[in-house]
């Protein structure tokens, strides 16, 4: 029988990473950005990994603002959001050749988002069979890497392509 052992789930199921008291997207801004996972900051939001991906490379775009829907950023903030989404696919292009993208955002919690008070955009990577017999029949995710090593070489790579403008 193989076995799949994912060790830094368990503090997740401990309960360990919590966030602090607040919304944990307003608590990022505050943090070391590697140490929170942020990849890019630009002037109205932030690119992050996610910490409970869907797949390898799942980023989120997060604006500053602590809003419910993108109804309430400005027309600026709404271009730089979707510019840092455009920059965000570019880089995982580059990084693992993904052969599509879910791109969308859960508006309040009826329509599936975990932190509903606080908008933001997901940008997920997928490849063709990604939604194998594990997450089909044992409802788990198989991600490849660990959120290090993915921060690593996304920042790498954001740096490269986005530094020198």
């Amino acid at each position: 029988m193989d076995r799949l052992y994912t060790p830094w789930r368990m503090a997740y199921i401990k309960g360990l990473n919590k966030p602090m008291d607040g919304c944990v997207f307003c608590n990022k801004m505050d943090g070391e950005d590697s140490a929170e996972y942020v990849l890019a900051r630009s002037k109205y939001v932030y690119v992050t990994l996610n910490i409970y991906p869907y797949s390898n490379g799942h980023l989120m775009v997060v604006p500053y603002e602590h809003i419910a829907s993108q109804e309430e950023l400005p027309v600026e903030g709404l271009t730089d959001l979707m510019v840092m989404v455009n920059r965000a696919v570019a880089v995982l292009r580059k990084a693992y050749y993904p052969h599509a993208f879910n791109l969308g955002a859960n508006i309040g919690t009826a329509a599936g988002a975990g932190i509903a008070e606080h908008f933001h955009f997901h940008i997920v990577p997928r490849w063709s069979g990604d939604s194998n017999f594990m997450t089909v029949v044992g409802n788990t995710r198989v991600i490849p890497d660990t959120l290090d090593n993915i921060y690593v070489e996304l920042y790498s790579i954001w740096q490269d392509l986005y530094t020198k403008e």
